[in-house]
């Protein structure tokens, strides 16, 4: 079954992290032997595991003083950054290792050539572009300059505040802040999909006010499950099922269990290696949030996957059963036992971003 990983910070792992990416998992573990961080993630794995497509990740994000993740400083240097993480993706398909998504046409016809595809075919991978947290835009009359550079996708937020809103890590407070409706303006003007990740719940509404295009939460569990503002509110899940959107169920070990004594306003002041031992998360665990979506929807059509792949700093953030991107895979017995159709799976498996996004790229 093909697979698509509706969220994957590709260029945080070979730039921040310094990894080649084109290298077979054994290769890349071999050549960065850091124990703290343990790559799951890279394009050969993504092959074997049938990934055909993934949300690729730009993520910059500017120092401020209330920062509770590293950071560049200066707006203009994030900027830079933004354009460096996206050069990587063109380079890689310049070298025929992936495509750069930009229509639904382009990815109707790559998910064609994977489902024909034999053996070890060596496929590219299709790379749709995302930006997490906006801080590259330096004003909002540059979103047209990002969207001609390919990017199709943009979250407001990441940790803490951005120029345009108030992200997770700082309790549930905060709204958009001044440039941010002339943002979200912009953005519906030319078509680009607002991603609704990594934001405060204030925030989220006036956003949700501002902009009344397609929403998506790339890589987004629920709140009712694992307690803390990093989730959504069953409330806030129903709001993008509305907008038709799709919740992509997060990999990240922290946000996936009941513990409920995280202090998710300073987020960035515990190791999340040691609040949560690899062993006590499971692919159960994802299935229970993938599950509880379903039944807030009242169908399998607007829940997926959100891997975050290597984004929760290796597998040691990752559910038990994962030492690969490829690994994504064994959810599929895991729904299949709780009564899934086969239809079903295909859809959290790929089907609901693949629908999501032919629907509302342009043709």
């Amino acid at each position: 079954m093909l697979i698509f990983d509706g969220d994957y910070p590709m260029a945080h792992s070979a730039l921040g992290l310094n990894r080649d990416l084109t290298l077979t998992l054994d290769e890349l573990r071999t050549a960065d032997a850091n124990p703290s961080n343990i790559p799951f993630g890279c394009l050969p794995e993504m092959r074997r595991g049938g990934v055909y497509c993934a949300l690729m990740k730009i993520a910059a994000r500017r120092m401020r003083k209330d920062s509770i993740l590293p950071g560049y400083r200066g707006k203009e240097v994030v900027y830079a950054a933004g354009k460096g993480q996206l050069a990587l993706y063109r380079g890689l398909e310049s070298t025929g290792e992936a495509v750069v998504v930009t229509t639904a046409g382009q990815l109707r016809e790559l998910a064609g050539q994977w489902e024909q595809r034999e053996g070890d075919s060596r496929l590219p991978v299709g790379f749709l572009i995302g930006m997490e947290g906006a801080d590259p835009i330096l004003t909002p009359g540059q979103v047209g300059e990002w969207w001609d550079d390919g990017v199709r996708v943009v979250s407001l937020t990441h940790y803490g505040r951005s120029r345009y809103a108030h992200g997770t890590g700082t309790g549930t407070e905060g709204g958009l802040l001044p440039p941010g409706p002339e943002l979200l303006r912009e953005m519906e003007a030319c078509g680009m999909l607002l991603d609704t990740t990594h934001i405060a719940d204030r925030s989220f509404w006036e956003a949700l006010d501002h902009y009344s295009g397609p929403i998506l939460a790339s890589h987004q569990n629920c709140r009712a499950l694992a307690p803390g503002e990093r989730q959504f509110s069953d409330e806030q899940i129903r709001a993008v099922i509305e907008r038709d959107g799709v919740v992509g169920a997060s990999m990240d070990t922290w946000m996936l269990r009941e513990k409920q004594d995280i202090d998710w306003a300073r987020t960035a002041d515990f190791s999340r290696r040691d609040y949560y031992a690899r062993e006590e998360v499971t692919l159960e665990h994802i299935a229970n949030h993938i599950d509880h979506i379903c039944q807030l929807a009242g169908n399998s059509l607007h829940a997926g996957i959100g891997g975050d792949t290597d984004g929760q700093g290796g597998i040691d953030g990752a559910p038990l059963e994962i030492d690969s991107v490829a690994d994504y895979g064994k959810l599929v017995p895991i729904l299949e036992r709780r009564g899934y159709s086969s239809e079903d799976v295909a859809n959290v498996m790929y089907g609901n971003w693949h629908r999501f996004y032919t629907s509302y790229l342009p043709q």
